[in-house]
């Protein structure tokens, strides 16, 4: 049977590079597909960058799944990270500076699980949404320098950053307590 493994050890590093290679392909075949097609539908419309925004939440899940699946400090960090170099090394849009996004996130992420372990045994909604909004900051501060936001209108400058912090709480926040929720029912035993 399937357990949460709280130690590094050899399991939990294969755990973490599986999380990270699977969700490294998935952002570069799946997000990155679906980012690229509305950012195109809405070049028209002046508010393009706000999908920068709205799909962010997305690349943000790597780092909390790893905590769950492996509840130590750092588990999110290597996660994540292990996920944006996938994503680089297989042909992912931003090259180098997904690594260092990546770091970043995941980093941020575990803010939420600070500085108690058991923040990470638990994995309750408060953690996980406390890392979540973080990890939208972690997101928002380096995109805004890196892309040059700060030439955008003020107005726009708020509605992505609102809509980075809502994208971050939903994906990497409400959407992965859920799978995880899922997950802790499938492996509770079941007493007859």
């Amino acid at each position: 049977m399937f357990t949460r493994s709280s130690k590094w050890n050899v399991k939990s590093i294969i755990l973490l590079a599986l999380i990270g290679i699977i969700l490294g392909v998935i952002y570069t075949y799946g997000f990155n597909w679906a980012f690229n097609l509305v950012k195109m539908m809405l070049l028209p419309t002046g508010y393009a960058p706000v999908t920068d925004a709205v799909f962010s939440g997305l690349w943000l899940i790597a780092g909390p799944l790893a905590m769950y699946f492996v509840p130590t400090a750092g588990s999110g960090v290597v996660g994540e990270t292990l996920a944006a170099v996938v994503e680089m090394v297989i042909g992912g849009q931003w090259g180098a500076t997904t690594v260092l996004s990546g770091l970043i996130q995941g980093a941020t992420n575990e803010i939420g699980f600070f500085p108690k372990k058991e923040r990470y045994q638990k994995f309750s909604w408060q953690s996980v949404l406390t890392g979540a909004s973080f990890a939208g900051l972690g997101s928002f501060i380096p995109t805004y320098f890196l892309y040059g936001w700060s030439k955008f209108n003020v107005k726009l400058q708020i509605i992505m950053f609102v809509t980075m912090m809502l994208s971050a709480l939903f994906f990497d926040g409400v959407l992965v307590k859920l799978i995880t929720n899922l997950f802790d029912r499938a492996l509770k035993p079941k007493i007859d």
